[in-house]
């Protein structure tokens, strides 16, 4: 299927949005979840999208930008994602592998405006030293606003100009690299929830993990609702021992410091 004009439009406007809440990390917009699920809806294609952010979700969990280092950039994955499996085709877990170079190109451009937009600092030091708000808020919005340009003219090209070549691409690809890409995306959402439990799971939380395996594994449903309600119900138990931990032990150390006061005022 093809996109229309007014649909590339939407699509760099929507990119716009999200890319600057990447760029702030404000509001977590930006996640491939969402994204994917905006792309699905702005295309007329809601479950592609909601099956596409899953996947893509997955395969971004413990991609992270720490300090100056970025990531793939989940955006382009996001939306290219649901953009190919819906122009080509493709289902999602082949259009995953098929978005990354579009990802890579964008952590690219981004690791490029880190480096480019230092030169902007010595003028920003200035400011700040002259206490001249006004002029570090334009600067700020000058370089932001750089940045959400950019987000919407790759979304656009990527997915509007550059759709026949790109469709061109993937039905003169062979059949076993096709498939290549299928196995390739249906292992990533694998490969990017592992790297998030490395960085996040605890001794203390195994137990959690065998049980929702168990529960995943080997207890039929229509849908993943009933493993969210079991996760949110595990989620509970922790917060609310927690937090009784909490209490006991501020009572206790009330109760401590008024057997060690005999009434005496040190004399």
């Amino acid at each position: 299927m093809a996109i229309t004009l007014a649909q590339g439009i939407a699509l760099a406007i929507m990119a716009i949005i999200v890319g600057v809440d990447f760029w702030l990390e404000a509001l977590f917009i930006f996640r491939p979840i969402i994204v994917c699920t905006l792309t699905g809806i702005i295309l007329g294609n809601v479950p592609l999208g909601l099956m596409a952010g899953g996947l893509t979700e997955l395969a971004f969990a413990g991609l992270t930008p720490a300090g100056g280092t970025q990531p793939p950039n989940p955006v382009l994955a996001g939306v290219m994602t649901t953009v190919i499996a819906y122009t080509t085709g493709k289902d999602p877990a082949t259009a995953i592998g098929l978005a990354l170079p579009f990802s890579f190109l964008m952590q690219y451009i981004i690791l490029f405006y880190y480096s480019s937009f230092s030169l902007f600092m010595k003028r920003a030091d200035k400011y700040a030293e002259e206490a001249d708000a006004k002029s570090l808020t334009r600067l700020n919005m000058l370089t932001t606003g750089i940045v959400a340009v950019t987000y919407g003219v790759v979304v656009f090209l990527c997915a509007y100009v550059a759709q026949d070549a790109m469709q061109a691409l993937v039905k003169a690809m062979p059949e076993w690299l096709t498939h290549g890409f299928e196995i390739a995306g249906g292992i990533l959402p694998a490969v990017g929830f592992g790297m998030l439990l490395k960085v996040m799971l605890k001794g203390e939380f195994v137990p959690y993990l065998i049980l929702g395996f168990v529960i995943a594994s080997f207890i039929p449903f229509s849908n993943l609702l009933p493993v969210a309600v079991v996760g949110v119900a595990m989620a509970l138990i922790v917060f609310n021992n927690e937090r009784n931990n909490r209490k006991t032990a501020a009572a206790a150390g009330v109760a401590a410091e008024g057997e060690g006061d005999d009434g005496n005022e040190g004399i």
